[in-house]
């Protein structure tokens, strides 16, 4: 069942009523939000002011935008500069180009000198459609998860964007922000908490049951934790739904911040659930899920099924078609579900 305290849309389930709208809209509108507060906070573009909706801010603060052209590994450099003197950067562009293009700048001259740079990663995953495999990123999580000083972040829906990006405004050091080009459920509300490095648990069977992998007599006990983020987050809670209506019983995580993972709140799903699904729209190697499954690895290794990309590179095609294809819609979400509770039942 949904969990009260995360303040979600109350027409989230019906979908003619959950209001449609792209991650990368949230990112405009966080980005002024965050001009006007701090008056440090400066906007840089790679052509793309409005793909990536940072045109939002140059309109409002014409004389804190610099648009550096076709360059992203320039436009990493002057950004490590301005952030050592005192500004805080954000820089926009495709994710494939940013942190793909310039990730040798971003290592060295942002992440290396711990320097407060912003950098945002538009169109990321299958949902850039018919673009193409070369301008769906697939592999970004992956590439700055790794490097050191580097705060990555994939929030779930245009509100959560807004949100992450004024968070990553007022705090210090290298932030990674990843959002999408494609309209998906803006299924938040003002109400419902963000806070980096805090995931948030959505739905619970539960009922806040304390942790106890003995208490499988009680009813509604989660039989699976579901760990998503970005959009697919909100095709995690249907996929719920649909399986609650089945008699299976989960638990819905929106993991937005992959790094630094809210260790604590995985593991204590872990130890409740027995078994984790992990979904993202990203590569399956190196990326969240790999993420949950070295956190599980290490404090509490259960089963685990992995819900993305699998080894492979996307193509041209409508968003929700290309989703169903590669295999992370709800249906194979559902599927992951039930495999993994197999898998669980047959270590007893």
């Amino acid at each position: 069942m949904l969990n009260q305290n995360a303040k979600l849309n109350n027409d989230l389930f019906a979908k003619e009523k959950v209001p449609m709208k792209a991650t990368r809209d949230g990112y405009g509108e966080g980005m002024v939000l965050a001009g006007r507060e701090d008056k440090n906070v400066v906007a840089l573009c790679a052509d793309l002011t409005d793909s990536t909706r940072v045109i939002t801010f140059k309109k409002e603060f014409p004389d804190r935008f610099i648009e550096v052209g076709v360059a992203e590994q320039n436009m990493a450099s002057i950004a490590a500069g301005m952030a050592v003197s005192g500004k805080v950067p954000f820089i926009s562009t495709y994710a494939v180009f940013c942190p793909g293009r310039n990730w040798d700048q971003v290592r060295v001259n942002i992440c290396y000198n711990n320097a407060n740079v912003k950098l945002t990663g538009a169109h990321s995953g299958v949902s850039v459609g018919p673009d193409g495999a070369t301008h769906q990123a697939l592999e970004d999580i992956a590439i700055t998860r790794c490097l050191p000083n580097m705060i990555v972040l994939a929030p779930c829906d245009a509100l959560e964007t807004r949100k992450a990006t004024y968070a990553a405004a007022k705090i210090y050091g290298p932030v990674y922000l990843r959002f999408a080009r494609e309209k998906t459920a803006n299924f938040t509300t003002e109400e419902t908490p963000f806070e980096i490095g805090k995931a948030e648990i959505l739905w619970d069977s539960s009922f806040g049951c304390a942790i106890s992998n003995l208490d499988v007599a009680r009813p509604n006990m989660p039989q699976v934790a579901i760990i998503a983020c970005g959009p697919l987050v909100y095709k995690s809670l249907i996929a719920a739904k649909e399986l609650e209506e089945e008699g299976i019983h989960t638990i819905i995580i929106n993991n937005h911040t992959i790094k630094p993972m809210d260790e604590k709140t995985v593991i204590e799903a872990a130890k409740k659930c027995g078994a984790v699904v992990t979904v993202e729209d990203h590569q399956i190697m190196g990326g969240m899920g790999s993420a949950v499954a070295e956190v599980l690895s290490k404090n509490y290794p259960v089963p685990q099924e992995f819900i993305g990309m699998p080894n492979s590179f996307g193509e041209s095609g409508e968003p929700e078609e290309l989703l169903e294809k590669y295999g992370m819609g709800v249906s194979h979400i559902k599927e992951a579900v039930k495999k993994v509770i197999k898998r669980k039942r047959s270590r007893f």
